[in-house]
């Protein structure tokens, strides 16, 4: 799942009503696939999504299960593999610049701890889960954090290409997908706000800086496809009513939705979609909910977060089964830290019988 964590009381740690715009928001093309015969016979695919169009794949951090999250590294190589869209999770700087990090808190992804210049940065700050001690990214200025290397943040996955990649800012990262879209390669961009209401309480919004970079680098006239995603309501309310790009209202999954708070019914979604943990959606023992299937009674696509090979949900073998799942319950989007492994099942899928 997202690992949620508040920078403050009030934050959350790991809306504008668009759903029919969203129903030709960024998708990608149905595949056809072709017999052998000289009479061959197109046969169009049909999925239960939204829109009846392939779901797309997220590429969780980027091809996270592979490399340190958030590096150009990580994002490169899902877009290697085949990913429809690359995921930011962005926070800022103590001097405004967003870059790319989930958690806030920086020991987990990067080797602060073994920069003493920094030991009097580590602090404590509250949390719905209690109070944490560590390096927070606004104590840092853009400058100090470039001097920081990334880690691999999960034990069991490959630690060898630790220290070697930089942070990374959103700047880099449009830069990136533009120049994707330069060699005829549109990669899209599922943007979300981490904490947001942590950094206007200080001071800095996130709303005008995430939308001013994109309009900056002319993605909107390059066709690079955006959604933008957020646990909390009143950001994404916020973003609609300056921007028209379809938005994602992330939920929280069981029992941390009680826990906090915010438990959000189908019946309270005004953005395109939603951002539903797995677990909405796939039971422990192999089956589905019908989840999905009351949100697109609503208009509301689902994008479902987070398929993992080396962390397969309870009730199914491995992942492609995971996946396989999740195509046939009509998943809009899928956030995987192994896009690779997604992209395979979806061209099965695409080829076989349903």
């Amino acid at each position: 799942m997202k690992y949620l964590i508040a920078a403050a009381p009030a934050v959350l740690l790991a809306a504008c009503s668009q759903a029919e715009e969203a129903k030709t928001a960024p998708a990608v093309e149905t595949s056809q696939v072709e017999t052998s015969t000289p009479e061959a016979v197109e046969e169009t695919v049909t999925f239960k999504t939204l829109t009846g169009e392939a779901p797309i794949i997220i590429a969780h951090r980027g091809a996270s299960g592979l490399y340190p999250e958030h590096t150009i590294k990580a994002y490169e190589t899902a877009i290697e593999q085949g990913a429809d869209f690359i995921e930011p999770d962005l926070v800022m700087s103590s001097d405004g610049v967003l870059f790319a990090n989930h958690d806030g808190y920086l020991s987990d992804t990067t080797d602060v701890a073994d920069h003493p210049e920094f030991a009097d940065r580590k602090k404590v700050r509250q949390t719905p889960f209690g109070d944490r001690e560590d390096w927070w990214s606004d104590d840092f200025t853009w400058e100090e954090l470039k001097t920081l290397k990334a880690r691999q943040r999960v034990e069991g996955r490959a630690q060898e290409y630790n220290d070697q990649f930089d942070l990374v800012s959103f700047d880099e990262i449009l830069d990136l997908v533009m120049d994707q879209a330069k060699k005829g390669h549109k990669v899209g961009l599922h943007i979300e706000a981490k904490w947001p209401s942590h950094f206007s309480a200080v001071g800095m919004d996130m709303v005008a800086p995430i939308l001013d970079a994109m309009d900056a680098k002319g993605l909107k006239a390059a066709g690079i496809p955006v959604y933008i995603q957020c646990f909390e309501p009143q950001f994404l309310a916020d973003v609609a009513e300056k921007s028209d790009i379809p938005l994602i209202q992330n939920l929280i999954g069981p029992p941390y939705d009680k826990m906090l708070g915010m438990e959000i019914s189908l019946d309270d979604v005004t953005t395109a979609g939603v951002g539903a943990n797995k677990t909405m959606i796939l039971n422990e023992d192999g089956t589905t909910t019908d989840y999905i299937d009351r949100a697109h009674d609503k208009g509301v696509l689902v994008h479902v977060f987070t398929v993992r090979d080396d962390e397969p949900a309870p009730g199914f073998a491995d992942s492609r089964a995971e996946l396989r799942a999740l195509l046939d319950a009509g998943a809009d989007g899928i956030w995987t830290d192994y896009p690779g492994t997604a992209v395979e099942v979806l061209e099965d899928y695409e080829t076989s019988d349903q």
